[in-house]
């Protein structure tokens, strides 16, 4: 079986592990610290503060701007529920631009749609590895003085112009156990402003800055040294994962460049992919049988394969009434949810394994 995704963490991972667990100190400590400072500089931001998930990441990052019940943030419709939650968890009103299909990332033009008076954050999606427009993204949110809150979460070293993900606004990223770096739960916030950064390290901590010198109604987001000590010996080797991934990536789209009516991802113009996931959209014409192409794929050739995302993020029983989820035309995002399906691009396939992907995939579709 190939499967969509693999972690594989090394000796030097159990013995770092081994080092905290004897060190006594297991709770935030010296090796959050470090790969705080190492983190921030993959980036190429200034500050980096270590959360205990993904979605915390995204939800200390929208308490520390104080937004008000009815202010508004702009964001995709094709992500992970998080992005969504977390605007909710922070008190906030969801609207939703739509994407492009080239990059499967909030266009520019659609947010300028959804702007009012109300709105004051907008929040790209860096989504599958690949960032987002942030020349034009970045541009309306000077223009109108919006906060600028970066989904990075699955775009761990990605740039665009040669600026990191997560270093143009406030960064968010997961270090969920199938993220290209992780931690097995964790995430990390990162920012060029002082200020904020010291907000977020107080907010994580209960509100203290020293013990019972509370400065703000806080929460445990912490990080424990536990968690870092997974994620410390992969920076190490992270460049060559990229390069394995980006090396499956060409030959994925080499291999089925020629096969009629499927649309390949690509790497757009000064951007670099860190190809977190491969994600194609099928033909037309077998989009109502998505789900038997994964059976078969599996069952037949033993090929994994996965649907991020099967409806666009406000889809469901659970927001359809909510006032604070406004929904807006999306017209691509509704295509791309019916065709999309992610395929095996992690670090430790083969070049057999490379082909038998897609090998599979055409005999499936044919």
């Amino acid at each position: 079986m190939i499967p969509i995704s693999v972690v594989r963490l090394g000796a030097e991972t159990e013995s770092l592990v081994l080092d905290v667990i004897r060190s006594g100190i297991i709770a935030q400590g010296p090796k959050v610290a470090e790969l705080e400072s190492r983190f921030a500089e993959l980036v190429g931001a200034e500050h980096a503060v270590a959360v205990n998930n993904g979605t915390t990441a995204l939800v200390a990052a929208l308490q520390v701007l104080d937004l008000e019940p009815g202010d508004e943030v702009i964001t995709s419709p094709f992500t992970f529920v998080a992005t969504l939650n977390a605007i909710l968890e922070a008190g906030a009103t969801a609207r939703f631009g739509d994407i492009a299909v080239e990059d499967f990332n909030l266009t520019a033009d659609s947010v300028r749609e959804n702007l009012t008076p109300r709105t004051k954050v907008l929040m790209p999606v860096h989504l599958y590895g690949q960032t987002a427009d942030m020349t034009a993204l970045g541009g309306i949110a000077a223009e109108r003085g919006l906060a600028l809150v970066e989904d990075a979460a699955q775009a761990h070293g990605a740039r665009f112009e040669g600026r990191g993900a997560g270093s143009f606004g406030t960064g968010c990223f997961s270090f969920y156990a199938t993220k290209n770096l992780t931690t097995g739960e964790g995430g990390m916030i990162t920012t060029g402003d002082a200020d904020l950064a010291d907000r977020l390290r107080v907010l994580r901590n209960q509100g203290m800055r020293a013990r019972y010198e509370y400065e703000m109604a806080g929460h445990n987001y912490r990080m424990t040294d536990l968690q870092a000590a997974v994620a410390l010996p992969q920076l190490g080797g992270y460049a060559g994962q990229l390069d394995r991934r980006r090396a499956n990536a060409a030959r994925l789209a080499e291999l089925l460049g020629d096969v009629d009516g499927l649309v390949l991802p690509q790497q757009l113009p000064g951007r670099e992919h860190v190809w977190h996931q491969f994600t194609v959209l099928l033909p037309a014409e077998h989009a109502e049988r998505r789900e038997q192409i994964i059976d078969a794929l599996r069952d037949e050739h033993g090929v994994g394969s996965g649907i991020y995302y099967p409806r666009t993020v406000f889809d469901y029983d659970c927001y359809r009434d909510r006032e604070d989820v406004v929904v807006s035309d999306t017209p691509v995002a509704d295509d791309v949810v019916r065709r999309c399906l992610s395929l095996p691009v992690h670090a430790y396939l083969s070049d057999d394994d490379v082909v038998t992907v897609a090998t599979a995939l055409r005999a499936v579709l044919s």
